[in-house]
């Protein structure tokens, strides 16, 4: 088991893509997949928003994670999001999805960012499990979601009150 930087590995990002665009191009129906690649090319920057996160398991990359600005144009007070949490069907039930979720929480915590937000359509419980709160249920592009936040502990620093 690995986690990886997204940057570390940029030649996954045609098979994330595909995976993400296959998943949920319903929540985007505008995209293209050509649009989704150039997109991720953000993801490779030093900077933790927007970053990617991919898990592999025994050399095969098995899904991925990330952090963004922002990731519903109806909510753009809140910031930031996790979003992208994907694995591959052939790795699911083994916990990845809950160890990627838990390390892109770590690595914003660390960032010293003090909470983030999420949309899902039909994983609520699951996140409810990693301690993520239910903010409010609503429609997002004609689908019902629930959107969620987990509150993190930042380190202090003696910049922060």
């Amino acid at each position: 088991m690995t986690i990886l930087n997204l940057s570390q590995e940029p030649h996954q990002i045609p098979t994330l893509a595909q995976w993400h665009q296959a998943e949920w191009s319903n929540l985007n129906p505008c995209q293209t997949l050509e649009q989704r690649i150039e997109r991720m090319q953000a993801y490779l920057s030093s900077k933790i928003i927007p970053s990617t996160f991919i898990y592999k398991q025994e050399g095969q990359l098995a899904g991925s994670a990330a952090i963004i600005e922002s990731d519903m144009d109806t909510r753009p007070e809140l910031t930031p999001w996790l979003a992208s949490v994907y694995v591959a069907p052939e790795f699911r039930r083994q916990g990845i999805g809950a160890r990627l979720v838990k390390h892109i929480m770590l690595e914003a915590e660390t960032a010293g960012i003090a909470k983030l937000y999420l949309f899902t359509p039909d994983q609520a419980d699951f996140y409810k499990k990693l301690g993520w709160k239910a903010m409010a249920d609503e429609y997002y592009r004609n689908h019902r979601v629930t959107v969620m936040s987990a509150e993190l502990n930042p380190p202090i620093t003696p910049n922060s009150k």
